[in-house]
């Protein structure tokens, strides 16, 4: 599994994981508790993470990037352009 970029959805205890390859292909899709998370994301080669800002984005960034991850913060305004799009379309 050579994950290069991660989307991470923080909550208070479930976590979200999704993660995709170099050529864009889903790679993991993964719920994590709190207390899983140190011990995956320790294991998990250096990646880009991005995160939605919240009350706890920072502290869980500092932590990533103690690990060596590049950890990227994005407003909330960015998800739900994401969310409304989606919701729009017909599949």
């Amino acid at each position: 599994m050579n994950i290069t970029t991660l989307g991470l959805d923080l909550a208070k205890s479930v976590f979200q994981a999704h993660g995709i390859d170099a050529c864009g292909k889903t790679v993991l899709v993964k719920k994590l508790h709190r207390k899983q998370m140190l011990p995956f994301f320790s294991k998990l080669a250096p990646c880009l993470i991005g995160v939605e800002a919240c009350a706890t984005a920072h502290h869980w960034a500092r932590t990533l990037i103690a690990m060596g991850h590049d950890v990227r913060i994005m407003p909330p305004s960015y998800g739900k352009r994401i969310r409304r799009a989606r919701q729009k379309r017909c599949d």
